[in-house]
């Protein structure tokens, strides 16, 4: 196979978005030209506050000049050594692929929606694409959001659409219109509001908290959750703990489930407050919310449907002055035609209610409006928008929760610059982190180069010393020849390690760590990431 032909198998089986132009000339060397053009690709901000903008990421147009009579050397040594190996020298990019409340409409993010049990395939999922190393999946009623450690930024960012399109239905134009895209330090900013509560519909709403955290317990032990992605979580945790205690911004905040609450006694007539009859179907972690805050505005008696009474029992012990009333869920019609306003927070994947089930409930009366409420905060949606098209109900999704937390305003934004100063400092931590990453490989390179020297050292000496020593002498010289290597690499592993916190120190490790690989030639083993890229092939060809 001649050597264009197995360049461009290599760069056909790794998907890489370059061109390549080969111009043969007639001479005693035969030689090869490339040139490559990266498009450029768009990342649109954090909607907080970020406005979109685009970068380009590359126009490179080089040329290299390669021996076809070192037939020896692998294609992808010889790609190593051109200009097309942008993938093997690029640091790998943290990316996000998300859809939230702020750009897409529910109809879309119920189709998306991966639930809790399906993470962990999903992670597999998309870490068998091509340019997919790490990834993870952050999947709520307000946001369906993938992080990703992508190879590459433009094929990545390309797999995983059309992976969220295959798995959704939902074409890639679509998700096009609807998606944004953030990179690295906008990436790493971006979750650190969203677990501050900063990208919350409500402000400084707390549950968006804990569905971080449940990131972090479910991608335990999975292989795709590296370390990355999983340092990346972890610290947007810390980030949320740190604004929550120094600024204060949850105070007066509130959660979707209040949002609901405050929703529906907006639209009653404040004199049916007390008396308006409350049905909350579902007791999960939002159905027990809703029944809180329902309690927390002085409601008495509601009535609540679940599959299991145990939750409901539990929930009722809890609040002993509250006169909670179960029912299960074969008399949900029943028990709407005696309320008005129904809550619902299931995770059923169907609704519950469409208009055929809601045309033949009885009206509710005048003085509670008229109408009767369906206030539905679950995603996928229990209740169709078809029966809004009902003289007799009205129907809010959590899309219409807007309405609700534009209340104090003012505060909450004061809150929130407090707060992005917080992440400021946090983001530029946890770069420098991640920075300090990048002095690993270098660092495992130099103890396997001194390693192969003091074996090999170690053997010519216990060859010349003949075949009857004894083992405590063996041992000994063993011992001698790791201690000398040992000592000598203290030093230049001490200047390579840095724990990302100071920004001098970490800019001299970064210099320390060129300056060794130079000295040593380490860069003329195969990088890390061309492993990756090989290994990715590899699997794709199997």
């Amino acid at each position: 196979m001649s050597l264009s032909s197995s360049l461009a198998t290599s760069f056909t089986g790794a998907k890489l978005e370059t061109h390549l132009f080969l111009n043969s000339v007639s001479s005693s060397r035969s030689s090869s030209q490339y040139r490559i053009f990266c498009k450029p690709s768009r990342c649109r901000r954090s909607l907080f506050q970020r406005a979109a903008s685009l970068n380009p990421r590359c126009e490179v147009a080089s040329e290299a000049v390669v021996d076809t009579r070192s037939s020896s050397v692998s294609a992808l040594e010889q790609l190593k050594t051109s200009a097309a190996d942008r993938y093997t020298k690029e640091r790998s990019s943290i990316v996000v692929i998300g859809l939230s409340i702020h750009t897409t409409p529910v109809d879309m993010r119920e189709k998306l929606a991966i639930p809790e049990a399906e993470w962990p395939r999903a992670i597999g999922e998309l870490c068998n694409l091509n340019h997919i190393e790490e990834a993870a999946v952050l999947s709520t009623c307000n946001r369906m959001e993938i992080y990703v450690v992508a190879l590459s930024q433009h094929r990545g960012v390309k797999e995983v659409t059309e992976w969220m399109s295959k798995t959704s239905g939902v074409p890639v134009s679509e998700l096009c219109h609807h998606r944004f895209l953030l990179y690295n330090k906008d990436a790493t900013q971006h979750i650190f509001e969203v677990s501050a509560g900063l990208d919350s519909l409500v402000l400084g709403e707390g549950q968006i908290l804990a569905q971080v955290k449940q990131v972090v317990k479910v991608g335990q032990g999975i292989v795709g959750f590296g370390r990355n992605i999983s340092g990346l979580f972890k610290h947007a945790i810390t980030v949320g703990k740190r604004v929550r205690t120094e600024t204060n911004i949850a105070a007066g905040a509130v959660s979707v489930s209040s949002a609901a609450v405050e929703l529906a006694l907006m639209k009653l007539p404040e004199s049916s407050h007390a008396t308006a009859r409350m049905l909350v179907i579902g007791a999960g972690k939002m159905g027990k919310l809703v029944i809180k805050h329902l309690v927390a505005k002085g409601c008495r008696k509601m009535v609540v449907m679940n599959r299991s009474e145990e939750r409901v029992a539990a929930i009722r012990e809890e609040m002993k002055d509250v006169e909670i009333i179960y029912r299960p869920l074969t008399e949900m019609l029943a028990c709407a035609a005696e309320a008005d306003v129904v809550f619902t927070s299931t995770a059923s994947e169907t609704p519950l209610f469409l208009k055929e089930h809601a045309k033949d409930l009885p009206a509710v009366g005048q003085d509670v409006g008229g109408l009767r409420l369906f206030v539905d905060i679950s995603v996928p949606r229990n209740v169709g928008a078809c029966v809004s098209e009902l003289e007799t109900a009205r129907v809010y999704n959590v899309d219409d929760l807007k309405e609700v937390v534009a209340a104090n305003k003012e505060d909450r934004l004061r809150k929130a610059m407090e707060a992005q100063a917080i992440i400021m400092e946090e983001s530029k931590q946890f770069e420098a982190w991640r920075d300090s990453l990048e002095t690993v490989p270098t660092i495992k390179k130099l103890r396997a180069y001194a390693e192969r020297i003091r074996v090999a050292e170690l053997e010519k000496c216990l060859s010349k010393m003949g075949d009857d020593i004894s083992k405590k002498t063996r041992r000994a010289v063993d011992d001698l020849s790791r201690g000398i290597v040992n000592k000598l690499l203290h030093g230049p592993m001490q200047h390579l390690r840095c724990d990302g916190s100071d920004s001098r120190t970490l800019s001299e490790t970064l210099e320390n760590m060129h300056a060794l690989n130079r000295m040593f030639s380490l860069e003329t083993d195969i990088s890390l990431l061309e492993e990756k890229i090989r290994a990715k092939v590899e699997q794709a060809q199997k």
